[in-house]
Formats: C-alpha cells, sequence, structure tokens
C-alpha cells in the first residue's frame, strides 16, 4: 500500500497537486469510521508539535498531526483542559496508533461535556488546510479577539477530510475545575430516566454530564449525573439536585472524584461496549424521543448520553441497520454506524443537503480526490 508522509505544509501541497487518483487522508488512524478506503494513504502524521499555547489567553496552536497526548499533557500543566472531551475510539474500535489533533477536529469529536461547552468545532478559532487543488488556505486567526471567516472553520470541523487536508489549528482551551462529583441512582427504566436527566438539565446546577446505561457495572441500569467547580459548590449542588429529582428516586450522592473520573471516562470512550462483539450505532435524536427509538430494536443494548440525544446502541454483527435507519428517521435524527463491516455507515442526506454537499465538495476538491465516497456511500 503506497503511503505518504509529507513534514511540511508546502510538501503536503505538492503532494496533493500531483496526485493523479484518490487519496485516504489519515492522521492517527485510530478512527476508521465507513471502512477503509481505495487510494494511495496520505498520513498527516509528520505534522506534528505545538506552535503557540498561552495559557493566559486560553489559546492553543498545533499542527494537525500533533498527539493529542501531547496536546493534553501541556494542557495539564497549565491547570487547563479540551473542555470538549474528546472520545478516544481505540478501546471501542479496537484500533492502535495515537489520536491526533486535526483528527479530533476533523471529525468533530466531542464528548459528554458537550451538553454545557459546546462541540469540538465551537472551540476552533483558526485553521489552516490545503484543498483538493493543492492550494493552502487560511482561514480564522490564532486568538480569540481575532477570528474571521469563522464558517469556515466550522465548516471544516467535522468534514473528515472530505474538504480539504488540515496542517495547523488554533482552538480555545478552559481551566480544570477544582472538583467532580455527581448523582447516581440504580433502577430506572429508560423513559424515567431521561425524564429525570432533562429535568436535571433545565435545572440552574450547571450539569456537565448526563447519562444513563441500561446495564451498568453490576448488570443494573444506572442514571448518572456530573457536576464540576469548586467543591463546596458541586456539593451543595448536588444536594439541591437531589432534592429536586426527589420523585424519581433516591439519588446517591457521588463525592469521590477519581471513581467519579473513571465513570465518566468509561461513558465517554462508550467503553463498556468495547469489551463486545456486535456492531455499534451512534443515534443522535431529541431526547425525549430516545427511549421509543431504541425500543424499535430487538435485542440492543443502549448507552444514553448528552441527556438521551446521544444514543450508543450495540446490535448483533450485521443485524437491523434497515430497523436502526428507519427508527430514527421516524423521529428526524439521524445514525452513524461507528463499529461494523459493510457499506452504509453514514446516514443518507436529503435532496437538498446533499446537492449542498456536493455543491462544496466541487468547490473544494474539483478533482475529487479526497477521502472520496467516505461520507456518501449511505445509500
Amino acid at each position: 500500500m503506497t503511503m505518504m508522509r509529507p513534514e511540511t505544509e508546502a510538501a503536503l501541497a505538492e503532494m496533493i497537486k500531483a496526485a493523479d487518483g484518490p487519496l485516504r487522508i489519515e492522521g492517527g488512524g485510530t478512527r476508521p469510521i465507513g471502512g477503509l478506503r481505495e487510494g494511495a494513504l496520505l498520513s498527516t502524521q509528520a505534522l506534528r508539535g505545538i506552535d503557540l499555547y498561552e495559557p493566559g489567553a486560553l489559546t492553543m496552536v498545533a499542527r494537525a498531526g500533533t498527539p493529542l497526548a501531547e496536546v493534553e499533557t501541556a494542557l495539564e500543566k497549565e491547570g487547563q483542559r479540551l473542555a470538549f472531551e474528546p472520545m478516544d475510539h481505540r478501546p471501542l474500535l479496537g484500533t492502535e496508533g495515537e489520536p491526533t489533533i486535526g483528527g479530533v477536529f476533523a471529525a468533530n469529536v466531542s464528548g459528554p461535556r458537550r451538553i454545557q461547552v459546546g462541540a469540538a468545532r465551537d472551540f476552533l478559532l483558526g485553521v489552516r488546510f490545503v484543498d483538493g487543488a493543492g492550494q493552502i488556505v487560511s482561514n480564522g486567526g490564532r486568538v480569540m479577539k481575532n477570528v474571521t471567516g469563522y464558517d469556515l472553520v466550522k465548516l471544516l470541523a467535522g468534514s473528515r477530510g472530505t474538504l480539504g487536508v488540515m496542517t495547523e489549528l488554533s482552538f480555545k482551551v478552559l481551566p480544570k475545575p477544582g472538583f467532580c462529583g455527581g448523582l447516581r441512582l440504580q433502577g430506572l427504566e429508560d423513559t424515567r430516566a431521561v425524564a429525570a436527566l432533562c429535568r436535571a438539565l433545565a435545572s440552574p446546577f450547571e450539569v456537565s454530564g448526563a447519562a444513563h446505561l441500561q446495564q451498568g457495572p453490576d448488570g443494573a441500569p444506572v442514571t448518572m449525573i456530573r457536576l464540576e467547580g469548586f467543591e463546596n459548590s458541586v456539593r451543595y449542588r448536588a444536594q439541591a439536585l437531589q432534592s429536586a429529582l426527589s420523585e424519581y428516586g433516591a439519588f446517591e450522592v457521588e463525592a469521590d472524584p477519581a471513581r467519579t473520573a473513571a465513570d465518566w471516562d468509561s461513558i465517554r470512550n462508550v467503553a463498556p461496549f468495547g469489551a463486545q462483539d456486535g456492531d455499534v450505532w451512534r443515534l443522535s435524536v431529541k431526547p425525549t424521543d430516545g427511549p421509543a427509538v431504541v425500543a424499535k430494536v430487538s435485542g440492543a443494548q443502549a448507552i444514553y448520553d448528552w441527556g438521551g440525544g446521544l444514543i450508543w446502541l450495540r446490535v448483533d454483527a450485521g443485524s437491523q441497520a434497515d430497523v436502526i435507519r428507519a427508527a430514527v428517521a421516524s423521529v428526524g435524527g439521524h445514525a452513524t454506524r461507528i463499529r461494523g463491516a459493510g457499506p452504509g455507515a453514514f446516514q443518507p442526506l436529503p435532496a437538498p443537503v446533499a446537492a449542498l454537499e456536493a455543491g462544496l465538495r466541487a468547490r473544494f476538491d474539483p478533482r475529487g480526490i479526497l477521502n472520496p465516497g467516505l461520507m456518501g456511500d449511505a445509500a
């Protein structure tokens, strides 16, 4: 298999300009969603390094191939973090390698805290990338007060390398909170659990995580709510929220930060499904629609995140794709097969959206060589 591994942005541009066939764009290779693609492998792993970090300005600039671990280590030293807590797909997908910061933003990877702070794309301030014609494009800024062309920055986030190959990203970071705690309750069925999570999210208590597992560590359903901040504030809010949710059961106040962190790492990485066989789907629906959607898929096991708006669904390998798509479509949601073989991983697009997407690709990748077919194979 042919592999290209440019060490500079200019070299990357020349490689794309000289390409005479499809290119398979890859960062760390840890999230090959949609299966392997044809074409020469173009890796961004050698485009690495943190070019600028200003803790006081809450901004960082890093090259696309910089390992996520390197970014997180630098932030940890200053008591800061990527607040959108990107998922590590390796446990779920059984992949190796190192996740890269470019891959995180290219896939818009956002974890449980999205309900409070927003998605990965909401933290992206600026981007440099090479389009399908081999042109180097710069958009946005390096600091929050100098952000221009914001829409193009947002467009690249989540495009999975189909519009351009990102080379440098500037993004916002946030301080780490001093304490993490929350609430936990076993035994709720899905509908009541989602209702409790929605109630918590509608409260004034600044919930940073709201999830429900049909099967917790001991096999029983478990509903979890996370709170972060100063310790006294977390303890006060946990007790107030416990009282506000009393009609759903006696929520236990969690005050062990280590246990809470481990629980939410497990939810973020969908760890319970990593040790089990079968296909795994990622469903996005209105939270109150989630339990009914899951009920239509026989034998499925679900993890509800984002208060029920994000559902991780495990089914037998190769089964029920049509059932899942129909159930999600009936409530206006969308579904992506994250783990599993065969075509059709991504949601089919409505005709007007498909036409808009085709127009964008024609503009940014006129030869159609960047990850061709990756996000349009769902039909």
